[in-house]
């Protein structure tokens, strides 16, 4: 496999140029290759900014305005801050020894300080920020509390000040609210500091800020522009002439390479170096010599964007397919699992064993007992009737082939370990019980992505677990009826549950983003739902629920404005802040979180609502690869598809 300088593979290359891998991906792998981890504050993974605009309250992707300049290390974004740091460079002629210690920047864009500054509403970055700083938290001015002056510190203003930005900024929203009630004290100005504050267009929710932030990374401004910032980063422009040229060079203990050996073995030497490196950081290990070729530098290769179109970007064209896909001889359909190039079906009380598909597992016998069962042949291989002192098994989810869990009667989930080989069961011996339940369990999902499990019971509770400690996490609320359905994003690991008439959205903490009555009567109760997961940064990715009236309804989340109202002059209570933002205007606004329905999907056409009843419920939904096409299996053992109408 011929290699790129610095061993970056040439095939991850081209994944990436060919939209097969997420700018995201590549930042990260690139961050690997040059010595960056989790594991090392000092070596935190290095993320650049990618926006320039915190100010609009809607923005806008398609502008090149909105986007901070790639091609320039965030001491050069404006001419002003440039000119200033070359003048620098300029003043600077002494030497230590043999090294050269001119330089554009005496500080660093990643550090130890930085990192946990930025994570220091999070465990156990408060407590590391905590010893950093000698015991206290800084002085509120210099926390990070604001995204727009986080920017413009960096961009602008400190001239102490380029850091970069970690990746979190691109994934997870926990880092943005104090959910610790850490007190980090007020600003001269009374402001009391709290949550991060986001900017307008994030609708002051951390998640909707990590989705457009993610979008603007993935955007094509971005991707046509990314290999400039690598070229600052990880490559020729990092060091020597193209790094003066680019207004980029560091103190020269920034850089390993320029260290001598004889200076890292005298202790004086050695303190001082180690004494920089730690307060302000160090630059990444250089991948590549030679400018770094564009992500759009193979024109004839696949396009970024999707060549299918999912199915929810256009509801209104979406038809049914005339005749089933598939059909079974008895019973409802219990899973649809799309495969390369064909569509696996399984009757109800039976789940697919990943990765390969080949087995099965059952339950719901006349004696409790489950067993596996060969997908192809439809054959029993083996029989376990352990599972019967936990009571009837009434639902089930395999994470992967190693692990099964189940629901049963007696209110207990149970964590089962498991040993196939081909067709033969090693054995199935039970890993750990769940109790929190007081009824029969009625549903349970698991994300392995997220190290999530999820139940719900009869007894209206349901619970979130922890799949590698299987502990309790926490209880999600609210739930009036039954626990019906469930289902986890596997992108963002919000959670979607189905209660009596009832639709709740859930994030991956259990915070309850929003809630609806469906107003679908007790014959639309949900009995199955999914996420359609295109991307994590797709703001038009939808929930799917499948009722028992047999139609099929698609939900997206959307933002209300509010005004809040204004406190006359003179209250009591004026100093007190108002919660919200304040738009261009001054007027302070609240967003709120809605699901609202899109469409429902129903292959009968008649308009009496009596005839509904015969149609039969559907009992599973999937999401083709593509996310061209949902598919839809009902009580009568019938898969149906449906697609945009081309």
């Amino acid at each position: 496999m011929r290699r790129r300088s610095g061993g970056v593979d040439k095939s991850v290359l081209l994944r990436w140029q060919r939209g097969e891998m997420s700018n995201f991906e590549y930042l990260m792998h690139l961050n690997t290759l040059a010595g960056r981890t989790y594991n090392d504050l000092m070596q935190y993974p290095i993320f650049p900014w990618v926006l320039a605009d915190y100010y609009s309250e809607t923005l806008d992707l398609s502008c090149a305005a909105s986007f901070r300049d790639l091609s320039k290390p965030m001491g050069a974004q404006t001419a002003q801050r440039r000119d200033n740091f070359i003048q620098r460079y300029n003043e600077v002629e002494s030497t230590e020894g043999d090294l050269s210690v001119r330089c554009h920047y005496c500080t660093h864009y990643s550090s130890a300080i930085i990192v946990a500054s930025f994570l220091v509403r999070m465990e156990p970055f408060s407590h590391t920020f905590l010893a950093l700083q000698g015991g206290s938290f800084d002085v509120p001015e210099r926390m990070f509390h604001c995204i727009a002056r986080e920017w413009e510190s960096a961009s602008r203003d400190n001239m102490s000040d380029v850091r970069e930005l970690i990746p979190e900024f691109y994934y997870l929203p926990d880092f943005l609210t104090n959910t610790n009630n850490l007190h980090f004290g007020c600003m001269q100005d009374g402001t009391s500091l709290d949550d991060v504050v986001l900017p307008p267009w994030a609708k002051g929710d951390p998640q909707e800020f990590i989705r457009i932030h993610r979008e603007a990374l993935e955007s094509e401004y971005v991707s046509a522009h990314l290999h400039l910032w690598v070229d600052l980063m990880f490559g020729w422009r990092q060091q020597g002439a193209p790094a003066v040229e680019a207004v980029n060079v560091f103190h020269p203990y920034f850089y390993a390479h320029s260290l001598d050996q004889s200076q890292l073995t005298h202790p004086r030497h050695r303190s001082i170096i180690l004494g920089y490196i730690n307060n302000f950081g160090q630059v990444p290990k250089q991948l590549f010599t030679k400018p770094h070729p564009s992500r759009f530098a193979h024109k004839k290769d696949t396009p970024l964007s999707a060549t299918v179109m999912p199915f929810y970007l256009q509801l209104d064209k979406v038809r049914p397919s005339a005749t089933p896909i598939k059909e079974l001889q008895q019973g409802p359909v219990g899973q649809v699992v799309c495969v390369d190039r064909d569509v696996l079906v399984l009757e109800g009380k039976r789940l697919l064993v990943p990765p390969l598909g080949h087995a099965y597992f059952s339950w719901g016998s006349y004696d409790y007992s489950c067993s596996f069962g060969n997908y192809s042949t439809d054959k029993v291989f083996a029989v376990c009737e352990s599972v019967c002192e936990w009571g009837e098994v009434l639902c089930a989810a395999c994470p992967n082939s190693s692990t099964i869990i189940t629901g049963s009667s007696s209110s207990v989930v149970c964590v089962w370990d498991i040993l196939l080989s081909k067709d033969k069961l090693t054995h199935m011996t039970l890993k750990q019980p769940l109790y929190g339940h007081t009824d029969a369990v009625s549903c349970v999902v698991v994300s392995e992505a997220h190290g999530l499990i999820v139940s719900g019971s009869h007894d209206c509770t349901c619970i979130l677990w922890d799949l590698e400690e299987l502990s309790y996490v926490t209880q999600l609320p609210a739930h009036t009826h039954t626990v019906s359905a469930l289902a986890i994003n596997t992108q963002t690991g919000e959670i979607v549950s189905c209660a009596g008439t009832h639709l709740y959205l859930w994030s991956v903490r259990g915070q309850l983003l929003t809630s609806l009555d469906t107003g679908a009567g007790q014959e639309g109760q949900s009995l199955c739902c999914i996420f359609t997961q295109r991307n994590q940064w797709d703001a038009s990715h939808a929930i799917v629920t499948g009722g028992n009236d047999g139609i099929i309804r698609i939900w997206r989340t959307e933002y209300t404005r509010t005004q809040l109202p204004t406190i006359p002059q003179g209250s009591l209570d004026q100093q007190e802040p108002q919660e919200g933002l304040q738009d261009n205007a001054g007027v302070c606004v609240s967003w709120e979180r809605h699901l609202v329905l899109c469409r429902e999907l129903n292959r009968s056409q008649q308009v009496s609502r009596r005839r509904y009843r015969s149609n039969p419920a559907v009992t599973t939904l999937a999401v083709s690869r593509t996310n061209g096409t949902l598919l839809a299996g009902d009580a009568w053992g019938r898969v149906f598809s449906w697609s945009i109408e081309v």
